[in-house]
């Protein structure tokens, strides 16, 4: 059966060798370097058995990037906990959106008028947590967004194309990329938060798109493999409303 392995980091911002990778399911971490070569180095090792491969890595690999836990224990809260994180970070809040559809979108008065065809009208909708952005983009705080959409975007992805006029009117920035980029860059296939950058709230869901519960990482070489993923996304994406208009374009 194929891995399913991780890209936890590299020693090198060019050619990304080496790099760690961990394998999501057992646990074991994958190293890849320059092979040692020289015979007289490797007779020195020991228990080096037939088949092993030693590779040579730099010791602030093993140390920004490797796990630091043997067994690694989930720190799950709560929504209301996790809803308190708004206001309690200092400068930026950013996430990253990956799925094709969340269930709390479909039980909303906005997205019933939304797949009826009517404009859905934004204005004063959600009153309570626009009040809360806009208190908290006052106080100098900054939100942003990474929506991933499919080629062609599922009706839950459009529908959050459309809701986009509303999260930015209350000062998020909200971008769009396509998931064959996302893939081609090498984002997870997860929703996330990353609170200032060094606190990452993992969103789990149900195989019906309900979110459950949140995950806290605090782990600074797992938080830093998640800002990767969020400077990557940024480089990438395009603004909402340059992405609603380069499909409009692309239907006319």
């Amino acid at each position: 059966m194929t891995r399913r392995l991780r890209f936890n980091g590299t020693g090198s911002g060019v050619n990304g060798c080496p790099s760690i990778h961990e394998d999501l399911d057992t646990g074991e971490v994958i190293v890849h370097g320059f092979p040692l070569a020289d015979p007289n180095d490797i007779a020195q090792l020991r228990h080096l058995s037939e088949g092993e491969v030693p590779v040579v890595v730099p010791r602030e690999l093993l140390v920004d990037f490797a796990p630091k836990e043997v067994a690694r224990v989930p720190n799950i809260i709560g929504l209301e906990e996790f809803d308190r994180l708004f206001t309690r970070f200092e400068h930026t809040a950013w996430r990253l959106e990956t799925r094709r559809r969340y269930a709390s979108d479909e039980l909303t008065d906005t997205y019933a008028e939304f797949v009826a065809g009517r404009p859905v009208s934004w204005e004063g909708r959600d009153a309570e947590w626009c009040a809360e952005r806009r208190e908290q983009v006052a106080l100098g705080k900054r939100f942003g967004r990474v929506r991933i959409a499919d080629d062609p975007p599922t009706v839950g992805q459009l529908y959050l194309l459309d809701n986009a006029r509303r999260n930015s009117a209350v000062g998020e920035t909200i971008l769009n990329l396509r998931r064959s980029d996302a893939e081609r860059v090498g984002l997870p296939d997860e929703d996330f938060w990353i609170f200032d950058s060094r606190l990452v709230a993992l969103l789990n869901f149900d195989e019906a798109d309900n979110l459950v519960d949140v995950e806290l990482i605090t782990e600074p070489a797992a938080v830093l493999r998640y800002a990767m993923a969020r400077d990557a996304a940024m480089h990438h994406a395009v603004p909402y409303d340059e992405f609603a208009a380069g499909r409009a374009a692309q239907n006319e």
